[in-house]
């Protein structure tokens, strides 16, 4: 395994890796690395004959006040996990590589970056465009893995992907969980014990929800309402964000969930904010 810090670095692996005919997978990711993380990595190693993880914890995607200082950075930890999975290259740049000239150009995806998490957070998904833009550009991957717990990223990135005709096919991998439920995360290290418990508190909801939808298809806002009282029994320290039922392409908000749905939340708890989703559809 080779760690990387410039993008000529890995450059030249790549070219040697295509030389050698095989093809390159990208996980993106902002270090911590997690079995969230690492089932990305798997799902690439499986697929490709050269895999990629990119740590970068990237600031533009974080607004004033948010938690850049503080996000967990765990970079040994991550480069022993990256090499016991068989990763080839790891991408660890600095701002300078990523940002030689600070940041002028942005990627936007329109409205699917206004809906959800974009709501509260206008300006995230621009800098997570822009970077992953970016790392496309330097990597320039066949495929690159994205997980389901950040549904709403996922899709705008297979938005751009399409739009502007990027040459990568975007994996979208299953949310991995523990065992109460929870979905893995790097901030899920800022929870204190009581705190934690309560976090468990999104997944059951999201059951919940899709308990109901399958059971009698009522209207999303009964869902939403029934979601929010567990929530508020259950996480009695949380402050939800948002607690939504969408469709799962134009993450607009439906008026029925008699067809596939997304349920998706976001929930502050203590330091940390927390995301989840589940696709639903009554039909299945």
């Amino acid at each position: 395994m080779m760690p990387a810090g410039t993008i000529d670095e890995v450059r030249t692996a790549i070219a040697q890796a295509r030389q050698a005919g095989k093809t390159i997978g990208l996980v993106p990711t902002m270090g911590a690395l997690h079995e969230g993380h690492l089932s990305l990595i798997e799902a690439a190693r499986d697929r490709c004959g050269f895999v990629v993880v990119s740590i970068f914890v990237n600031p533009t995607q974080f607004a004033p006040g948010e938690d850049l200082a503080a996000y967990p950075r765990t970079p040994q930890a991550d480069l022993a996990a990256c090499e016991a999975r068989g990763v080839d290259v790891v991408f660890m740049p600095d701002f300078t590589q990523m940002y030689p000239d600070g940041c002028l150009t942005e990627v936007t995806v329109g409205d699917l970056g206004t809906t959800l998490c974009g709501a509260g957070r206008p300006t995230h998904f621009a800098g997570v465009c822009t970077v992953v833009a970016k790392l496309f550009n330097v990597v320039a991957p066949d495929y690159a893995f994205f997980g389901a717990k950040d549904f709403q990223q996922a899709t705008i990135i297979q938005r751009m992907v399409a739009d502007l005709n990027i040459p990568v096919e975007i994996v979208v991998c299953p949310t991995v969980r523990e065992p109460d439920g929870l979905a893995m995360s790097s901030r899920n290290a800022y929870l204190e014990a009581s705190q934690r418990a309560q976090a468990a508190s999104l997944y059951e909801s999201l059951c919940l929800a899709e308990r109901m939808i399958r059971q009698s298809r009522p209207a999303p806002a009964e869902v939403v309402a029934a979601m929010r009282q567990l929530l508020a029994e259950r996480a009695p320290d949380g402050q939800v964000e948002y607690v939504e039922i969408v469709d799962p392409q134009t993450l607009k908000n439906v008026q029925t969930t008699q067809s596939r749905v997304l349920v998706a939340l976001a929930v502050k708890i203590g330091p940390s904010r927390l995301i989840d989703n589940i696709v639903v559809d009554a039909a299945d």
